[in-house]
């Protein structure tokens, strides 16, 4: 019998397979869509992120990123990473680069949909395979979470962010991070002449309107972007849990909170090596807790953030406080890391 269907094969899919197979598991991924898959994202590893990729022996070119910069229109704060630097890299080469890792080490990639799950005490059944273990890698909005019942409702403003590349050579080696009253817009280095930018809001409008609220920003933009605008969101997606008996939810189908700290890849790395290890031990029941404990830095200090954003009288303060105290925004930042 397989050891794990991976249902969704974009990168935290493909590293769940890549951590399965290296660990000795008969591991398939179902994924319809031609690779590379490219959507909404941030574009940037932190340092652990990028030195958990390597771990799994995926070679990936991008630009390295060796801190976080935090502007507004009167302030300026930068923190350098105190170790390796992180890695900015286009989702399109990433996902590429984590398939091609997939075919060298064997893992069957099969073009099907896992539309319906069914599982008993020692199997899980979908996509006419059957498995010990399912590990749900299928997005944001997960099917298989909604159809196992794992959402939980949402209070509050919800967030999306809109990305767009611009070929110009990067004038940082920092991911810069721009505030404006309801937004910000990431800048993050991808190759010698391409910058990414992203910008996540809770307002309604095109990108252009929301660019429109950094000018300084702007003033370093050419006119002519280099592809198309990518939308995701809302961002903030509540799990009731990230197990349903012998099915594991993984990447962002286990739950997101925000983009402002980079969220995302990095976490989707450190959930597939949590749920490979509960699946090698056959203990399903301890991912949770696995997840919970590779998660909760970040988390916490996301959602502090995100309070203190959604507070007008303290919002305005976020960029002069990093800038008037760097020894914390450095801490801060190299926590995160």
């Amino acid at each position: 019998m397989i050891d794990l269907i991976v249902a969704g094969g974009g990168p935290a899919g493909l590293a769940t397979a890549i951590h399965a197979a290296r660990a000795g598991l008969e591991v398939v991924v179902a994924e319809p869509r031609r690779t590379p898959i490219d959507k909404a994202c941030g574009e940037g590893l932190m340092p652990h992120g990028a030195q958990a990729l390597a771990g799994l022996g995926v070679q990936v070119t991008g630009q390295p990123l060796r801190g976080i910069r935090y502007l507004d229109d009167r302030h300026q704060a930068e923190a350098r990473f105190r170790g390796e630097p992180g890695l900015g890299v286009r989702r399109t080469d990433l996902h590429a680069a984590l398939a091609h890792r997939a075919r060298q080490l064997g893992i069957r990639v099969l073009p099907v949909l896992v539309d319906g799950v069914r599982q008993d005490g020692s199997s899980v059944s979908a996509a006419g395979l059957r498995a010990r273990y399912l590990a749900a890698a299928d997005g944001l909005h997960s099917p298989i979470r909604r159809g196992l019942g794992l959402d939980r409702p949402v209070d509050g403003p919800r967030r999306h962010g809109l990305r767009r590349h611009f070929a110009v050579a990067p004038w940082s080696d920092c991911v810069e991070v721009h505030w404006s009253p309801s937004a910000e817009a990431y800048v993050t280095p991808l190759a010698p002449d391409l910058v990414g930018v992203a910008v996540l809001t809770s307002r309604r409008g095109s990108f252009e309107q929301h660019l429109a609220a950094f000018p300084a920003l702007l003033d370093r933009l050419p006119t002519g972007a280099a592809g198309p605008v990518r939308g995701a969101g809302p961002m903030r997606q509540r799990v009731r849990a990230r197990v349903a008996g012998r099915v594991l939810l993984v990447g962002d189908a286990a739950g997101y909170v925000d983009a402002l700290t980079g969220e995302g890849l990095s976490l989707a790395l450190a959930g597939a090596a949590a749920l490979v290890g509960c699946v090698r031990a056959d203990r399903p029941e301890a991912y949770e807790r696995a997840w919970r404990s590779v998660t909760r830095r970040h988390r916490l200090l996301t959602h502090a953030l995100m309070w203190t954003r959604g507070r007008s009288a303290l919002a305005p303060h976020i960029v002069p406080a990093a800038a008037h105290l760097p020894p914390l925004f450095s801490a801060l930042v190299n926590r995160l890391s």
